[in-house]
């Protein structure tokens, strides 16, 4: 459809006069047309002069634009060697001339405007790139290249930065591009021959396009953003491209390649190349520290440019001075930088794109989405105007009358009302961004020397020893110190922030996420002040602070089917084995963290938090299980029969941990017939298995960059440490039948299989079934029950006061009274309530001593549940002070801890009392 057709709004004429003296020829045009070529004539000395040169040729492009772009880029991709500087330059002026028409009369929008030029200028860099490269073939320049190879560059490509990168450019811009090749192609004797030979291409198509004669020119090429622009020559290797980006590169080349696009050459090369640099621009961890970062760069472009001072319409920057285009692009990349390691959907190279995925995700408003957007495109406009006058580089709005009353012209616009609008939106911008690059300053500290002794030993922790860590922490101190004063026991909390600073490998990035998220700041206080075992956790782990700020950190628990789930996705984005264990640490370490959170926070109680960390021990269990078998099957050949299973026990069997359980585990596995694996370097069963076992401990428990998973324990297997790592089924069946002791049964009612066959798996349960309905030798079951209670009181007496598992009548032994309850009453229950009913059902137990036993239970496994929380290990009511004693006692109801005391020893006498009389019942 033509111009003409879709034309919805003109120029004002700025000289009307000028223009129709000027383009007479085109009064043959309809009215609307004719009006639109004049206002463009008279505002434009560029556009005239385009209309003049091309004027037969533009007429009739103009019935259909989007034809004669194709046409363009069809003549471009067909043009050869000889042909280029000339061609090319027609084929510019022609895209600029029709881009211009379209834009003008409002047929085309934004996007379509900056992408024709932008794909205009991709089909002039390929073109250059494989046209050169085939003549260095022919001269034999490229060693072992033959023709075919320039159709992609012999290995050599462009990168697109910037605008042209995102598909943005403008009328007037030059392109910023990173030339590479691909050493790999060569033998290393040929390899400073081959890049000779690229650096001569790069220089011939920079000449090519930049260097002005009577056609103009094509495009301003900049190449000053490789690495080390100026002390490397305009084309180097891929190899030495990746060590200068991992040893050396900054947070602004991590935000230019958030843009960085192959343009030109052997494009899926350049993609690789791209690839093997998703780590040193997409960060593991949230990036708050890029915050400053790109602050410090706005603040270096505006004393370069001399674009600080106060702020005047006339000659204001419209890309880099206040309010402009390069705040909001620098807040969509920054955003980007800080969020996108953690979340791929915003590593978008379109701006417009970028700050509506943010939206999506939640790290900004919609409406602030929204509102950016449209002053973006609206500042972009006014950028093409500018530079539609005289085909200028310029951001500069004008600094006369005439010269604003020549961009009103070209906007359609008159100057009143367009520079209060421009105006109003660079104040608007300018506030929605500054906030973010720079928020209010934190109150002076006062001069209080509360805790002088303390903080004088701050500045030698490692996490201080910077001087952008000290810089950073110098501005969050006098909050931190507000808020540790106003906690219920402030020495104590000073003491405990104390120890989770001094814990602290390095600051930077905390630091930042600190600053940029005051909330976080709250809840560091929190923790010191009530849990310092949690404190010093996060002191060795503090990136799991980034799943605070996640928008489902608060949301409800998702339970261990969904935890699976998401697991299997986070393994299946990691590129090898080792990077998937350190990946499903850093994951599980954050859920971790979130239920300790809720914990702390009385989101949960102790029973609910118990189920979830168990949840996620046996998501990740699940989730690790299959990716050790492929491991493990490329050397030795998949699993032969079934396979194995993983079977929880004890505690994770009853689906309640702490934040300090490790895990206990028996694999069981089903060959069949087979003797030996099938693979590479086969096995036999036996050690097959026995060896998968260790692999799969190893993948839970080795230490590594992000911690150890989880601790494990292996010792209810079959024989305990005697017996092998890994049973098969016929053999653990036949032990259970017939060797096995009465503690070996007990445990065995809190056993549950985790991951494994689905049929392997049913069979196994059903065979526990059958194992605990068969045992029905009560008075064997009492006899070996009194003695293992005897052995256990020998070997660890009767416990602190304040400890909840050891002693008479706490939460061991009300454990093992529940498992001899279910073995008694032959009912494959699991949970320590179901089983104290199951022996009721059975008629061992009364109503008032199965409630003695689980009013003990319960009582202890919620100061369990919270010591472990607060002090890893057995409660200390002088470590966790007031704000931890706060959480132990509204988990368990007491009214102060002295009560609690009081009650801990009447519950366990009154349990120890009814365990004794079941126990003496029966000989």
């Amino acid at each position: 459809m033509s111009i003409a057709d879709r034309m919805t709004r003109c120029p004002h004429p700025y000289n009307a006069e000028r223009g129709a003296d000027a383009l007479a020829a085109f009064d043959v045009l309809p009215d609307g047309l004719a009006d639109l070529i004049r206002g463009t004539a008279g505002s434009s000395p560029y556009l005239a002069g385009l209309l003049k040169s091309e004027a037969n040729w533009v007429i009739p492009a103009m019935d259909d634009p989007e034809t004669a772009v194709a046409d363009i880029l069809a003549g471009v991709r067909g043009c050869q060697a000889a042909d280029l500087a000339d061609h090319l330059r027609q084929a510019k002026r022609r895209i600029a001339l029709i881009t211009a028409l379209a834009d003008l009369s409002g047929v085309w929008p934004l996007a379509t405007v900056t992408g024709t030029i932008t794909d205009f200028s991709y089909a002039v860099v390929h073109q250059c790139i494989t046209q050169l490269v085939a003549a260095e073939i022919k001269r034999g320049k490229l060693p072992g290249m033959v023709d075919a190879d320039a159709a992609t560059g012999a290995g050599m490509v462009a990168l697109a930065m910037g605008k042209m990168g995102a598909r943005e450019l403008n009328y007037s811009s030059d392109i910023d591009l990173i030339c590479l090749f691909d050493e790999t192609r060569f033998d290393p004797d040929d390899y400073h021959d081959a890049r000779a030979a690229f650096i001569r291409v790069t220089r011939k198509m920079t000449a090519i396009m930049q260097d002005v004669t009577k056609g103009g020119y094509v495009f301003r090429t900049d190449l000053r953003l490789r690495p080390d622009a100026s002390s490397t020559p305009v084309c180097i290797s891929m190899e030495t491209a990746e060590r200068y980006y991992e040893s050396l590169g900054r947070t602004w080349e991590r935000a230019a390649y958030i843009k960085a696009n192959p343009c030109g050459g052997d494009l899926a090369a350049g993609m690789r190349f791209l690839d093997t640099l998703r780590p040193f621009v997409w960060r593991k961890h949230l990036d708050f520290a890029a915050i400053q970062d790109a602050h410090d760069m706005r603040l270096l472009i505006k004393d370069h440019k001399g674009l600080g001072g106060t702020q005047s319409l006339e000659g204001h920057n419209m890309k880099l001075g206040q309010g402009g285009i390069r705040e909001i692009e620098f807040f969509t990349q920054t955003r980007q930088l800080i969020s996108g390691g953690r979340d791929p959907s915003l590593r978008t190279r379109e701006t417009v794109e970028g700050l509506q995925r943010l939206a999506a995700a939640g790290w900004i408003t919609d409406d602030n989405a929204a509102e950016l957007t449209d002053h973006y495109e609206f500042h972009r406009e006014i950028e093409h105007r500018l530079q539609m006058i005289n085909d200028a580089q310029t951001h500069t709005l004008p600094t006369t009358d005439d010269g604003f009353a020549r961009l009103a012209a070209l906007m359609g616009r008159d100057v009143a009302g367009l520079r209060a609008d421009i105006q109003t939106r660079l104040d608007a911008v300018h506030e929605l961004t500054e906030s973010f690059f720079a928020p209010d300053e934190v109150a002076a500290e006062d001069n209080s020397d509360w805790g002088k002794d303390t903080t004088d030993r701050w500045p030698t922790y490692p996490a201080l020893r910077s001087d952008r860590g000290q810089a950073i922490f110098d501005r969050l101190r006098p909050d931190i110190m507000r808020r540790l004063a106003a906690s219920a026991k402030p020495d104590e909390a000073l003491a405990q922030f104390d120890g989770f600073l001094a814990g602290l490998p390095a600051g930077v990035q905390l630091f930042s996420l600190f600053e940029a998220n005051p909330q976080l700041t709250q809840l560091i206080v929190d923790i010191a002040a009530t849990a310092p075992a949690l404190a010093q956790y996060l002191s060795r782990n503090s990136g799991v602070f980034d799943a605070v700020l996640g928008g489902s950190f608060f949301g409800d628990w998702p339970g261990a089917d969904a935890l699976t789930v998401e697991a299997g996705k986070v393994l299946q984005a990691a590129p090898d084995y080792e990077a998937q264990l350190i990946a499903l640490r850093r994951w599980a370490k954050e859920w971790h963290f979130r239920i300790g959170v809720h914990l702390l926070r009385g989101l949960t109680d102790t029973p609910t938090a118990g189920q979830q960390y168990a949840d996620l021990a046996a998501a990740s269990i699940a989730a690790v299980m299959p990716v050790v078998e492929v491991e493990f099957a490329r050397k030795h050949g998949a699993a032969p029969g079934r396979g194995a299973a993983v079977v929880g026990m004890g505690s994770l069997g009853a689906h309640r941990l702490t934040a300090m359980s490790d895990l206990d585990l028996i694999v069981i596995y089903d060959a069949g017939e087979a003797e030996m694996s099938d693979g590479p370097r086969p096995l036999a069963v036996r050690p097959y298995f026995a060896r998968l076992t260790q692999a799969l401990v190893t993948a839970l428990s080795a230490p590594m960059s992000e911690g150890r998973l989880y601790e494990v324990d292996m010792r209810l297997r079959p024989s305990g440490r005697q017996g092998p790592v890994a049973t098969s089924l016929p053999a653990f069946k036949s032990y259970q039948l017939n060797e096995a002791w009465t503690w070996e049964h007990l445990a065995l009612t809190r056993a549950q299989p985790i991951v494994g066959d689905t049929g392997l798996c049913a069979e196994i349960t059903e065979f526990l079934g059958v194992v605990v309905a068969k045992h029905r030798d009560k008075a064997g079951i009492m006899t070996d029950l009194r003695d293992m209670r005897r052995r256990i009181a020998d070997a660890r007496g009767d416990g602190a006061a304040w400890d909840a598992k050891n002693g008479v009548g706490r939460l061991q032994d009300c454990e093992l009274l529940a498992q001899a309850a279910a073995l008694r009453a032959g009912q494959a229950v699991i949970a320590t309530e179901d089983q104290i009913a199951a022996g009721v059902a059975d008629g061992w137990l009364d109503a008032a001593q199965a409630d003695a036993i689980l009013r003990a239970y319960r009582l202890f496994s919620a100061v369990q549940g919270a010591a472990r929380l607060l002090t890893g290990g057995v409660l200390d009511p002088e470590q966790i002070g007031v704000g931890g004693c706060a959480v132990v006692l509204r988990e368990t109801g007491a009214e102060d801890m002295q009560s609690l005391l009081t009650q801990m020893d009447d519950a366990a006498t009154q349990a120890d009392a009814a365990i004794t009389a079941l126990l003496a019942g029966e000989t």
